[in-house]
């Protein structure tokens, strides 16, 4: 059991993810880390505060085994961040229907399985928060080569929503955190060269967001946050 407020994190190894993991620990959060490989603890993250779990998001069964942990070591869940994603620029009419797949159960149905499974927990908590890190790619399609990635994340964006309103009553606050290219090997992937990593967003600006979100108060609710590093139309 802990008095520190637990956190469950997906895509806690790298990357924004690792950024959230330590400054939650700055804000005296416990974290829960759930990793592929689950033996390596992401740098600076006090392992007197966290704990690690082998997460598979395409294991269907993984959720449930890990929120069952969790609330077994700890005793409660107050807030779950899916920052786990999975990027392709795969044509929206090429790709195969098992790429399709695998994208949307790692941006979609991972994080939805994850709120199912740690939902009455969060209900205990009464002030629980829920984040799906989305992208602007869940809010426009910028380019031929994202349009599949797009579909996948106006889905994220769209749970995020849907768990909003059902949450609500019971002190639930879900948001959509929406950045567009932030300076990780993914977003130096999905530049491919156009962009220097010092030009776009960093991931402690996002992580800063993030853990400025949870800290509002259930009558501060935040449906979405856009942040980007362009000038990108009305984001």
């Amino acid at each position: 059991m802990t008095d520190r407020r637990v956190m469950m994190l997906t895509g806690g190894s790298r990357g924004i993810g690792a950024d959230i993991a330590r400054a939650a620990q700055a804000g005296g959060w416990y974290v829960c880390l759930g990793l592929r490989d689950p033996s390596v603890q992401p740098d600076g993250v006090d392992p007197n505060h966290a704990d690690t779990f082998a997460y598979d998001a395409t294991d269907r069964t993984a959720e449930a085994h890990w929120v069952n942990a969790v609330v077994s070591r700890l005793g409660r869940i107050d807030a779950l961040v899916a920052s786990a994603g999975l990027f392709t620029g795969d044509s929206v009419l090429d790709a195969s229907e098992d790429d399709v797949d695998t994208l949307l159960e790692v941006n979609v149905r991972a994080p939805r399985r994850l709120a199912i499974a740690a939902w009455p927990a969060l209900q205990a908590s009464a002030r629980a928060r829920v984040v799906i890190l989305g992208s602007l790619s869940g809010k426009r399609v910028a380019s031929k080569g994202s349009g599949l990635y797009s579909v996948s994340k106006f889905a994220a964006v769209g749970l995020a929503h849907a768990l909003r309103h059902e949450g609500w009553e019971s002190g639930i606050r879900a948001t959509a955190i929406c950045p567009g290219l932030v300076a990780t090997e993914m977003g130096q992937t999905a530049a491919k060269g156009s962009v220097p990593a010092d030009a776009m967003t960093q991931p402690t600006e996002v992580a800063n967001l993030v853990m400025e979100i949870i800290g509002l108060s259930n009558t501060a609710s935040v449906a979405e946050v856009h942040i980007s590093s362009r000038l990108d139309g009305i984001f």
